[in-house]
């Protein structure tokens, strides 16, 4: 690719967001973070990776009981302060590593927040991937082991537990299509045009690009 884009997916669990992010990864010959941000920032800050991912587990088990925070505005607090470990500094250092990947390179980058911490740069493509929930269901069956029963209860949550991060660090609504520039229906589209409908629209947006 001869432009230095970003894509930014956040999805619905279910919806195949992060296939779709891996498509356009192999596809597009561009380097794919997810998880991988964890440890990025873990380097940049000198962090226990441990505490970065438990930091996004304790979320799941209190994300209900939480009032959003102001917006985030790209701050780090310094390693003298009793909060250099706080929950908010290992998001701001997640989100410092996100925007400083987006400003040398041309990527894939899924959740962490990645479209509304880079919501200001041009050279960011937003999608958010969604599906009915009956879809959601079928596509999570497939790789979790539960009830019926359990399983709505899990997707719920995790896509709630989603909805509650982005809104608790950012003040902005997850699921708001104000907040993308494609919002994209994976069971109606499949995956593979999702992929390309995506190509499609940088195309147009940025004139001369060429993968």
């Amino acid at each position: 690719m001869n432009q230095k884009i970003v894509i930014a997916i956040d999805r619905e669990y279910g919806s195949g967001g992060k296939t779709v992010g891996e498509m356009l990864s192999k596809e597009l010959g561009l380097h794919y973070y997810d998880k991988e941000i964890l440890k990025l920032a873990s380097d940049d800050s000198g962090i226990s990776e441990a505490l970065f991912a438990n930091a996004s587990e304790n979320f799941k088990k209190t994300s209900l009981f939480r009032a959003a925070r102001a917006s985030y505005h790209g701050e780090v607090i310094p390693p003298e302060s009793s909060d250099f470990t706080s929950d908010q500094n290992l998001f701001n250092y997640q989100a410092k590593v996100i925007r400083e990947l987006a400003e040398t390179e041309a990527c894939i980058i899924v959740g962490r927040c990645g479209s509304f911490v880079l919501s200001d740069l041009d050279n960011v493509v937003r999608v958010f991937v969604h599906a009915p929930k009956e879809y959601l269901l079928e596509r999570a069956a497939e790789v979790q082991s539960m009830s019926p029963r359990e399983l709505e209860k899990f997707v719920d949550k995790t896509n709630a537990t989603r909805a509650a991060y982005t809104k608790y660090y950012t003040g902005k609504e997850w699921a708001d299509a104000h907040n993308y520039d494609l919002c994209l229906d994976s069971s109606k589209l499949g995956f593979d045009k999702c992929v390309e409908i995506i190509k499609g629209y940088m195309k147009v947006r940025f004139p001369g690009l060429e993968f």
